[in-house]
């Protein structure tokens, strides 16, 4: 969008601020890295608007603290004690409603997963936060853990003025169809192309 200009306006019934203040669903989707980065940078930024924050972690460790949960909580912890942006709550495997591929079995990972599912439905039903991140939860969808179609009904359908950015390679084409946003991470180079392994402050 060049210089801030839509390249259309609909003729859907709705003024300009209304249309521009709609809720939206994003996809960050794609084999690069940066998809869950990109996805925090959005949730700092609602932050800073005051909005209440939820992160939703599928896959990743719980013993692995990311840089982003820990600033991420740091601003919760800012906003109960001054007042300052928003509230922020974190979910994260091994707490309660997540799994790790290495343990347990099938079954118990799909009920893992749904449950988790199950508590992102009432919080949307609910209204509980403006800005919500599911990451890595493209992975329960592919592997079947959680239905697509119940996704899709449910984060078109949701109430309010709630956002919601999905994360995670492989995601589902319906889920990509329903999103108002998808941003597609193309490697075009990385480090570990030439050996290189991760490092603080980059990847963590």
């Amino acid at each position: 969008m060049p210089q801030g200009q839509v390249a259309v306006t609909p003729q859907d019934g709705l003024t300009t601020r209304q249309r521009r203040n709609r809720p939206l669903l994003a996809v960050h989707t794609g084999e690069m890295k940066g998809k869950s980065t990109a996805a925090f940078g959005m949730a700092m930024r609602a932050w800073n608007q005051g909005w209440s924050i939820a992160v939703y972690q599928f896959v990743k460790s719980a013993k692995w603290r990311v840089g982003e949960e820990n600033a991420l909580t740091a601003l919760g912890r800012l906003h109960a004690e001054t007042g300052e942006g928003g509230p922020v709550v974190w979910h994260k495997m091994g707490s309660g409603w997540s799994w790790s591929r290495r343990q347990g079995t099938e079954v118990d990972h799909a009920a893992d997963a749904a449950e988790g599912w199950a508590q992102i439905k009432r919080d949307l039903a609910a209204e509980a936060h403006r800005f919500y991140v599911l990451d890595e939860f493209t992975y329960p969808l592919k592997w079947g853990w959680v239905d697509v179609d119940d996704v899709v009904e449910t984060l078109t359908q949701r109430p309010g003025a709630q956002h919601v950015v999905v994360t995670g390679r492989d995601a589902p084409p319906a889920l990509v169809e329903a999103a108002d946003l998808v941003v597609e991470m193309t490697k075009v180079k990385h480090p570990m192309d030439a050996g290189q392994k991760g490092q603080r402050g980059i990847e963590w």
